[in-house]
């Protein structure tokens, strides 16, 4: 009988300990809007995770995207987040005027993914065809404090605009904009996204665009991280030439509290399943392992840097 509840007793100490070994961690994904580039991604990462790193839960969540994404991170309150590379730098700095009250020094990234194009679409019965004609009409620039608002914000800067020179100002996500855009009550948006995002495929399909060009030199006021780039021809219905605009390189960020081994997992599954994203969207061909390590403004997280040595991306 004592033999019986010693055994019992070392049992029931196992089970307890059981838990330090195989707990189950959990990996919030923060995406944007579900009519963006960032939340197909984000689906596919987070299926990934879940389907080959053991004991661990995933969710996906939408988001106004970049500013947000950052501030949860800093919070606690996510473990894998999408970013465009100038509101990293910014969260990192704690600017103010684009949202971030404090430095978010809890922020780590896991690696650079693909450019964010900055496509400024007009309807065309607007007249809009070059960025001084968005003088005096209707603009779309992103959700409020979005990664996108804060580009918008960027090129008419460079563009020698405010937001005062244009004749009105929507705050909207990518969608909602399409939406306005449709029936007739805005001019134009610029969309800070992937190639051949769902909402601008969705808006040219159905109405006649005009994308209209960010010139070089307009990139070159703003400088780094903005570079100078093409939206190819056919992208959009109706577009039938390239298309001069800037790009952001995005990046995929992390928290300082994720562990150097799950964190280990999460870039090494990333940068090996490259198919699996380029199949979720467009955008995700232009993933490059080569450049993962490279650029961003904020320190790698120890877990990213171990996977980065054994590819020999950093010594």
């Amino acid at each position: 009988m004592k033999r019986t509840i010693f055994g019992a007793a070392a049992a029931l100490a196992l089970a307890a300990s059981a838990p330090c070994a195989h707990a189950q961690s959990f990996i919030n994904v923060l995406t944007g809007g579900t009519s963006g580039v960032y939340y197909p991604l984000g689906v596919a990462i987070g299926k990934i995770y879940g389907d080959k790193i053991p004991n661990v839960k995933t969710q996906v969540q939408a988001t106004k995207a970049s500013v947000e994404n950052l501030i949860l991170l800093q919070q606690g309150r996510g473990e894998l987040a999408f970013t465009l590379g100038d509101s990293l730098k910014a969260a990192w700095e704690g600017d103010e005027e684009a949202g971030f009250k404090t430095k978010l020094d809890k922020l780590r990234t896991i690696g650079a993914i693909y450019p964010n194009y900055i496509q400024i679409v007009a309807s065309a019965e607007s007249g809009i065809k070059t960025l001084a004609d968005l003088k005096g009409k209707s603009l779309s620039v992103g959700a409020p404090k979005s990664g996108t608002e804060l580009n918008s914000r960027a090129i008419l800067a460079a563009a020698g605009m405010t937001y005062k020179d244009l004749g009105k100002v929507e705050y909207l996500p990518f969608a909602e904009s399409v939406d306005l855009m449709k029936n007739r009550q805005l001019g134009a948006t610029l969309q800070s996204a992937g190639l051949g995002v769902a909402s601008l495929k969705d808006l040219s399909s159905s109405s006649a665009i005009t994308v209209v060009a960010v010139p070089q030199e307009t990139v070159d006021k703003i400088g780094p991280p903005f570079i100078s780039t093409i939206i190819p021809a056919n992208t959009y219905s109706g577009q039938d030439k390239d298309v001069s605009t800037a790009a952001v390189i995005n990046y995929l960020v992390t928290s300082s509290a994720v562990s150097d081994d799950l964190a280990y997992q999460m870039t090494k599954l990333v940068y090996e399943s490259l198919p699996e994203l380029a199949n979720a969207h467009a955008a995700g061909k232009e993933i490059k392992l080569e450049t993962a390590a490279s650029g961003s403004p904020i320190p790698l997280h120890p877990g990213a840097i171990r996977y980065y040595k054994e590819k020999g991306l950093i010594k």
